[in-house]
């Protein structure tokens, strides 16, 4: 036994010292297996706890390292669960080292990014997450900052310098760059001393030119140039020379001969040639001719000299005088023309700052030619090279580094065009480095790289330096924290940090030097006492680490507890078998344990009380019994006898029958464990065997009812929610009773069923067979009555009723093999609000189970009310048949009763003497108008009975209207704001999914507006507004809506206009461009391949024109639509105009839509005075033929009534009761809340839409302009005007206001909620500071119109601008809210822009301007109203007239018609 004992403790010992082992190696995959006695296998589980801590904490790190290492990405954080003590402190201070370091680094890489782009505005922050920056962090993010303000200063700088000498011309500039050095300073004193020496040579010949031109000849340009400068300098002094000297010479001679008297005289002007050498000689030649003529040149020449040149010769002249008359005024003429161009050519360089200007002096030669010239050629050159340095420093501004100055310079401007490159060259050099080594750090994880920039100085170098330092500390302390962390994970606890560091990164260093320190000492007393213990035997040993807490606390003191239960166990156990190994049987073991260190104490003890043989038999049948769970076991003790020998054999009976016992508990428990609950423990036990015998028998029994009970329960409830679903939606009583002895006769088991409903719907007394299983009963039972056999007993007594043992001869269940007399008749009323509505009867071989009866009690409880539903809609049908029955027979006997009294008054004067005869006549006349009355009184009641039909339709189709669009109006707001993507975290899946739901969301909308569009035409209170409508724009809008849509699909398409018809039509021109929308879209939608074609031409001119439905000589145009589509079959081409009908309508079919555009275009041609005829054949195409007057007929909307079958209800009016009838007034109110709610147009919902090719856009029939108007406005004024409000939401829907809050803070709003009135106005007095309120109109207790009372009657909030919001907008809702003190009136489904524009104009207008009601027009707050789809118009007319898509009714994807 001591030898057993030992040997299981030193296995589990050995097996943990294994572990630990193989812990400390590093290998984090070790787990000890729990076995052995509670102490051991709670050992074994902490031990695998820490492991499983240690290794997901090297698994996090390796991940996070292996993130920054191969991905470059410093977001990516230590994630250790549970985190709690050191691991969660560890992790804790790890994440917070990654976050300290990436968030500079990020920010640094932000800046130089934008830096190399161009853009010099962004600076680093030197802000960390707990302050400012320090040591490299704070001197990384200066650096950066004072270089993007150097190179911020000098572009700007040399941006304005260049401006103001290429652009505005303004000579004298310099750059003024403050701070710079090296070789920016360099770049700036070249740029100025070009900009100097270029000031100061061009002025200087501004000055001499503009001396010349004033007559001054003694100025000379004297400043020192070189180049084509010198060129031009010599020029225009050689210039001044020649005029100076042949100014002198002819002055002499004028002078000579016209003050002097001095005829005769000659002027002698050397080195002049060309036209100065001939003037000099025309000159001479003057002299000597005449006086009067010179003195005439002389007045001339001298204005020349002047500057005068606005003087010519005017004196008569011939021969040589003339030809020098002609020769000076040329002359004058050149030099004015001469004057000019350079004058113009100066002042466009110098003055206006316009390079490229040249001189043009036409018919000039010689010197002058070459003056000419050599300006042309000077304003050239400086304009190629201004504008050549302007290209450049302008790129560099726009952060271009690859442009350079290419142009030909020479002297200061080849030094200019030198410095510039070389900078050009050095900053791309500078920003190729810094990127790279960025990219590669911060980017690819590569560190260690470092900036390479050649020939650099100044604060260029510096920069580089502060770069590379910044890299090369990065990189030194980041791979010594990966050296440490790899080795702690490798379990090499030696390593430490030993970086020098600071700011976090000291603390990082700090931290895991203390955990390695840490482990070391855990590890090291852990292996210690694991080695005393386990391989010394050494007892009493304690693991002390110190400077512990949290995980590894408890960790050691868990090892230290173990360590002392386990000495103090084996000590005591050690001591008493020794005792009984020394004889001595007295002693005991007293020591407190648990588990498998009880039971061997147990033994032990058991062993001192017995004879030591006695003991261990008795302890290896306990063992086996007890530990090993052998049963059966017995012991054999040889050689005893006596007490001994009977106590031997009480142990062996008990053996036996624990034995017994637990094999049959065991054997039950399988069976229950495999769910077999049939059987029971059948041993004989006693006491607490006993007690246990019956807990597991009662509870075997209580599972095996509650399974069964809980499989009925699933089976009633899915049998119930699979046949509510298939009755769901039945409309004909056949069917529904069809279906029900289909499904249920079967579920309950019988084998006949039959199912009675009612014969009519207003009879209660007979009821007819519908429907049986197995079962067709002979004509005499297809009808039962209420009260006649069981059936009707059970009618009559609304009960159900149940018969067992039926006698022979009742029923025969028959199949093709045989047949049987069935045993249980079961008979079930069908009840719905205490009325009788039908009887369930089934018939079955076996008794009805409970389960089944409480299936049919419930179901029948859902048949009532279907069938309820489907007798009143029933019922409502054959009251509107017999309205219209009524209605014709009431017109036909007016008409023959008309046609009588016709033929009266033409024979009422031959019948005269028949007075008699004719008395007798008129009382017949009375008794038919008595008759006619009493017909009239029964059509009253019943159209009475369908205006109430139509009111409950309308009150239903506005609730509807509203809780649709409350959903939807959150839906549409979140699906936009997740397409928007604002914060650009979602994919292109996701973003795409969004559109999806908001397109899905939106075709819901507009689906909605159509079915009350239709319920609105159907009632006849659609309006027209006529109009003049030219033929030749309502072509241009055809061509321009459908030609790209037909293109993309590869149709021919054509639109025809015969010459015969007017220009212009008089109808509705909203409605006419909708139908032909409808047409034209059906044709493209079916047409494959072929054409699509629209003609209009008189009526006359179709083949079969029958135009017996217009008024005689009513001129008729006809709009032909036709396609080489798919075309209609001929018993669908009247089903095509029906409401939710399609040519196609299974479930296979292969377009879409709903089925009313046909319906709903018919409606509208028959209020515009036309009709729609159709012609198709399938597979050969179909052609859509409108026939519209000219001009529209005043009787037009009386006519449509006719053809609607409603022309009869205005003769009804008058004897309407107007407490249960619908007012006129009352029904236009609700179809126009419906479809335009208030007098506020519904906004208009954008459909987001994913990128998809233009050909399935146009095929869906929308419009560019629609398509854009689903994406995101951006609008920066708008954005500037809202950020920084705050802005209160009162709505009692969550869903709006959690949309509307994600929308507006979106939009840098601050966004405060209260859901009631109360609330709201609590919110709005403890924060004054509100801008705006969004106010719900429809909200429990208190709603948004009394809330917005309350909140006007405080001073402080009387100008406080509030919009109401609602999705229920009847007609006068928006007057009501505005007069209770609303600034503005917005519906749901709210339009974002729409909704934003109304705040924006709110929270700029005058507080004055913002008073409650002030939105007096629909366009007060945001410019013109539109329609639903965006389209301006009446706010009484339907939407589907608003809309403006090719589409036609709808605003869908998919046309509206729906015929082929």
């Amino acid at each position: 036994m001591p030898e057993a004992v030992g040997a299981v403790a030193d296995d589990q010992l050995d097996e943990i010292l294994r572990a630990l082992y193989r812990m400390r190696d590093g290998d984090f995959s070790v787990r000890l297996r729990k076995r052995g006695n509670s102490t051991i296998r709670e050992i074994a589980s902490v031990f695998n706890e820490v492991v499983d801590h240690s290794e997901q904490l090297s698994s996090e790190l390796k991940r996070v390292g292996g993130v920054v290492r191969n991905e470059g990405r410093l977001n990516e954080r230590i994630n250790v669960n549970p985190s709690r003590g050191a691991w969660a402190e560890s992790a804790t201070a790890l994440n917070t080292l990654l976050d300290e370091v990436a968030e500079p680094v990020t920010d640094v890489a932000r800046v130089l990014d934008a830096v190399a782009e161009g853009q010099l505005t962004l600076r680093a922050s030197t802000q960390g997450r707990r302050g400012d920056l320090k040591g490299d962090l704070l001197r990384l993010a200066t650096t950066v900052n004072r270089m993007a303000d150097q190179m911020s200063g000098f572009t700007q700088e040399v941006t304005r310098v260049a401006r103001e000498v290429g652009t505005e011309g303004k000579l004298g500039g310099s750059a003024r760059v403050e701070g710079v050095s090296g070789a920016w300073r360099e770049v700036t004193e070249a740029v100025n001393q070009m900009a100097s020496r270029l000031t100061v040579q061009v002025r200087d010949i501004s000055e001499v030119t503009t001396a010349v031109a004033r007559g001054d000849l003694s100025k000379k340009i004297t400043i020192d140039v070189q180049g084509e400068m010198l060129e031009l300098k010599d020029t225009v002094n050689t210039m001044v020379d020649q005029l100076s000297t042949f100014a002198d010479e002819v002055t002499r001679v004028a002078r000579e001969v016209g003050t002097e008297g001095k005829l005769g005289g000659r002027a002698n002007v050397r080195g002049v040639q060309g036209i100065w050498k001939d003037l000099t000689d025309n000159v001479n030649s003057m002299a000597d001719n005449l006086t009067n003529q010179v003195r005439d040149i002389s007045q001339v020449t001298t204005s020349v000299a002047r500057g005068d040149l606005t003087q010519k010769v005017q004196v008569d002249v011939q021969g040589e005088m003339l030809a020098l008359k002609n020769t000076v005024n040329t002359m004058v003429d050149q030099l004015d023309s001469f004057a000019d161009e350079v004058t113009r050519v100066a002042r466009e360089v110098g003055s206006e700052g316009k390079l490229g200007g040249r001189a043009n002096v036409k018919g000039v030669s010689g010197i002058w030619k070459d003056l000419t010239d050599n300006v042309n050629s000077m304003a050239n050159s400086l304009t190629y090279q201004v504008r050549n340095i302007s290209q450049v420093t302008t790129a560099v501004a726009a952060g271009d580094l690859t442009k350079k100055i290419t142009v030909d310079a020479q002297g200061e401007m080849l030094e200019l065009k030198d410095t510039i490159n070389k900078m050009v060259d050095q900053l791309s050099a500078f920003a190729d480095e810094v990127t790279r080594v960025a990219r590669e750090v911060g980017t690819e994880g590569k560190l260690a790289g470092q900036a390479h920039v050649r020939d650099v100085s100044g604060v260029w170098k510096d920069l580089t330096d502060n770069v590379n330092s910044m890299a090369n500390n990065l990189t030194y302390q980041v791979r010594q924290i990966s050296m440490v962390t790899r080795a702690v994970a490798a379990g090499d606890l030696t390593k430490k940090v030993t970086v020098n560091a600071k700011g976090e990164i000291l603390e990082l260093k700090e931290t895991i030097n203390v955990m390695v320190d840490q482990l070391s000492a855990f590890a090291d007393e852990v292996t210690r006492v694991a080695r005393e213990v386990g391989t010394e035997g050494k007892l009493g040993g304690r693991a002390d680490v110190k400077g512990v807490s949290g995980m590894w606390k408890d960790l050691t003191e868990n090892v230290n507890s173990m360590s002392h239960n386990l000495t103090t166990q084996v000590r005591n156990i050690s001591e008493v078998t020794t005792a009984v190994a020394a004889g001595d049987l007295t002693k005991k073991i007293d020591v407190n344990a648990q588990g498998e260190i009880l039971e061997v104490k147990t033994t032990v003890n058991t062993m001192v009380d017995q004879l030591s043989a006695f003991a261990t038999e008795v302890t290896r049948v306990a063992h086996e019994v007890g530990s090993q769970g052998q049963l059966g076991g017995q012991a054999k003790v040889e050689g005893v006898s006596g007490t001994w020998m009977h106590l031997t054999d009480s142990v062996n009976g008990l053996a036996g029958n624990l034995t017994t016992q637990v094999r049959a508990i065991a054997e039950v428990a399988n069976a229950v464990a495999k769910g077999d609950l049939t059987r029971n423990i059948q041993v004989d036990a006693r006491g607490e065997m006993e007690q246990l015998k019956d807990n597991i028998n009662l509870m075997v029994s209580n599972l095996r009812e509650t399974t069964a009970t809980q499989r009925d329960a699933d089976w009633l409830k899915s049998n119930l929610a699979r046949i509510s679903g298939h009755i769901q939606g039945h409309r004909d009583l056949h069917e529904l009773a069809r279906l029900i002895m289909t499904e249920v006769t079967p579920l309950m088991g019988a084998q006949h069923g039959a199912c009675y409903l009612p014969e009519d719907a207003d009879d209660d007394e007979a009821f007819l067979f519908y429907a049986g299983f197995g079962f067709d009963p002979s004509e005499g039972r297809r009808r039962i009555r209420k009260g006649v056999g069981l059936a009707g007993e059970a009618l009559a007594q609304q009960t159900e009723l149940q018969v067992a043992n039926l006698p022979q001869g009742y029923v025969t269940i028959s199949s093709a093999l045989g047949g049987a007399q069935p045993r249980h008749l079961y008979i079930l009323p069908i009840l719905s609000e205490e009325r009788t509505l039908g009887v369930l009867e089934f018939a079955s071989y076996d008794e009805f189970h409970e389960i089944h009866k409480n299936f049919l009690r419930q179901l029948v409880a859902l048949l009532g009310t279907t069938i309820n539903t489907i007798l009143a809609n029933k019922r409502t049908e054959d009251l509107l048949e017999q309205s219209q029955q009524l209605t014709n027979q009431l017109r036909e006997r007016s008409n023959e009763l008309q046609r009588q009294q016709e033929e009266l008054r033409n024979k009422n004067a031959e019948l005269r003497q028949k007075a008699t005869q004719l008395a007798n006549q008129n009382r017949a006349i009375e008794l038919q108008n008595q008759q006619i009355q009493r017909s009239r009184n029964a059509l009253e009641e019943r159209a009475h009975q369908l205006q109430v039909s139509s009111k409950y339709k309308s009150e239903f189709l506005a609730n509807m209207s509203h809780e649709l669009r409350t959903p939807l109006n959150s839906l549409l707001i979140l699906a936009r704001l997740l397409a928007d993507n604002a914060e650009q975290n979602l994919t292109s899946k996701q973003v795409e999914f969004a559109q999806t739901i908001h397109k899905a969301g939106s075709d819901l909308l507009l689906l909605i507006d159509e079915i009350l569009d239709l319920s609105k035409v159907e009632a006849g209170r659609a309006e027209v507004s006529p109009s003049a409508v030219s033929i030749d724009q309502l072509v241009d809008y055809v061509e321009a809506t459908f030609r790209p849509v037909t293109s993309d699909q590869g149709l021919a398409f054509s639109v025809d206009v015969s010459p015969d018809i007017p220009d212009t039509l008089w109808t509705d021109e909203q409605r006419l461009q909708q139908i032909l929308r409808n047409l034209l879209s059906n044709a493209v939608k079916f047409t494959a391949q072929g054409e699509v074609r629209l003609l209009i031409e008189p009526a006359w001119a179709l083949d079969d024109a029958d135009l017996e439905m217009f008024v005689e000589n009513e001129e008729i145009i006809a709009f032909t639509v036709a396609d080489t589509g798919i075309g209609i079959a001929e018993d669908k081409l009247q089903v095509i105009f029906e409401a939710f009908h399609q040519g196609d309508g299974g479930t296979s079919r292969r377009f879409g839509g709903t089925g009313l555009g046909l319906s709903i275009s018919r409606n509208f041609a028959r209020l515009l005075g036309g009709e729609i005829r159709v012609q198709s054949a399938p597979n050969q195409g179909s052609t859509f033929t409108l026939l519209l007057p000219v001009r529209l007929p005043e009787d037009a909307a009386e006519r449509a009534g006719e053809d609607t079958g409603l022309d009869a209800l205005p003769a009804l009016e008058s004897g309407r009761d107007d407490d249960f009838g619908m007012p006129p007034e009352e029904f236009d109110a609700a179809v126009a809340a419906l479809t335009d709610p208030g007098t506020e147009a519904l906004p208009a919902v954008p459909v987001l839409r994913a990128p998809e090719p233009v050909a399935e856009v146009a095929a869906a029939g929308e419009e560019p302009e629609q398509e854009r108007q689903g994406e995101a406005r951006t609008d920066p004024e708008r954005r500037a005007v809202l950020a920084g409000r705050r802005v209160l939401i009162v709505d009692d829907d969550v869903r709006n206001v959690f949309a509307l809050t994600s929308a507006l803070e979106a939009q840098g709003l601050e966004v405060l909620y209260a859901d009631n009135g109360h609330e709201g106005i609590a919110k709005l007095e403890a924060n004054e500071d509100i801008s705006l309120v969004l106010m719900d109109v429809m909200m429990p207790d208190l709603d948004g119109n009394q809330t917005t009372e309350r909140i006007r009657q405080m001073p402080q909030f009387a100008d406080l601008p509030i919009v109401s919001l609602t999705a229920k907008a009847m007609q006068g809702d928006r007057e009501r809210s505005l007069a209770a003190g609303a600034t503005d009136y917005v519906t749901k489904p709210v339009d974002l822009d729409h909704l934003l524009d109304v705040m924006r104009h709110w929270l700029t207008v005058d507080p004055a301007d913002s008073a409650p009601g002030s939105a007096t027009d629909p366009g007060a707050a945001s410019g013109p109203r539109t329609g639903h789809n965006g389209a301006e118009g009446d706010s009484t007319r339907s939407s589907l007239g608003d809309d403006t898509g090719p589409k036609g009714n709808t605003g869908k994807d998919d046309p509206t018609e729906d015929l082929e």
